[in-house]
């Protein structure tokens, strides 16, 4: 409980202005492994990590969840590829009744509604990228 309410104050301590920031960084991150052979577990670490931060948006959590998709039907893994589906058609409503559960790495292998405290390799990624959006504007002051 005390990680769920850590991540609950980290997470709405993120600044909009900085989300997609965040968002793009990790992004980066993805797309960086992406081309290398036997990265799709890491490819996955990526794309949660992404999801956690963009979950709060609901540009980023579509955007979130579409490459997930993606990355679903690329790896033939099917059970994952009906569960994005299924996230992608109840995000519109998990944010008009404000229904986002914090720490959720998105993957079909989590409940929907299943509030967490994200596996230790994402929340890495989440604090580096953060990390490396605050520090250039640290030092420009």
């Amino acid at each position: 409980m005390q990680g769920e309410l850590l991540l609950i104050v980290l997470m709405h301590a993120l600044p909009a202005a900085e989300r997609p920031l965040v968002y793009e960084r990790l992004l980066g991150g993805y797309t960086a492994v992406s081309a290398a052979p036997g990265s799709l577990e890491e490819r996955w670490v990526w794309l949660m990590a992404a999801h956690v931060v963009g979950q709060h948006q609901v540009d980023l959590h579509f955007d979130s969840h579409r490459r997930m998709l993606g990355l679903a039907r690329e790896a033939r893994d099917w059970r994952e590829v009906a569960g994005q589906a299924l996230r992608i058609a109840l995000l519109p409503l998990g944010h008009l009744l404000g229904r986002i559960p914090l720490g959720n790495i998105g993957r079909a292998t989590v409940g929907v509604t299943k509030v967490m405290e994200p596996p230790e390799p994402v929340q890495r990624l989440i604090d580096w990228a953060v990390l490396a959006v605050r520090i250039p504007a640290l030092t420009r002051h």
